[in-house]
């Protein structure tokens, strides 16, 4: 595999996800033994995976919500990802995935199919829910939130 290198880049908004939900249960001790990754990449034995933002649209605005969440990928995606990791990526085929965190307040996402799509060296790449998806945070995705359901949202990570 390709050295991982570390990015600075602008955080996601919302709540950081710091590791995909299988690696955060290795144990501590254990975890940087079997499996490597920094803030924008993760590799445990043959699992990919790729830091990512969700992104849910207010209805009554114009602007987003952003989850900060890990897509878990192929290997070959992973690779191409390095290989574009320092370059304007937007023009890349889209990738697929599967949401590799538990988002609160979506608990049926887990697994979620996700199309990933990269971007330009200053953003993350984005994850679209499959549009045949009924997971509350695909029918959420493609239709908005409101202000109540945000603070639903910030209550339920202990941000307000």
């Amino acid at each position: 595999m390709p050295e991982m290198r570390r990015k600075s880049r602008r955080p996601a908004d919302g709540p950081r996800l710091q590791l995909p939900d299988d690696v955060w249960a290795i144990p501590e001790p254990e975890r940087s033994e079997r499996a490597r990754f920094d803030s924008d990449l993760c590799q445990s034995g043959e699992r990919y995976f790729i830091r990512c933002v969700l992104y849910i649209p207010f209805n009554r605005c114009d602007d987003a919500f952003g989850w900060g969440a890990w897509a878990e990928v192929s290997k070959e995606t992973f690779i191409r990802y390095l290989e574009v990791y320092d370059r304007d990526a937007s023009k890349e085929p889209l990738a697929e995935g599967t949401l590799a965190n538990t988002l609160p307040l979506y608990p049926d996402a887990k697994s979620e199919a996700v199309t990933i799509t990269f971007g330009d060296v200053a953003s993350r790449p984005m994850l679209i829910a499959s549009s045949d998806s009924k997971t509350s945070l695909a029918e959420e995705q493609r239709s908005g939130m409101d202000q109540v359901r945000y603070h639903d949202i910030m209550r339920a990570v202990g941000a307000l």
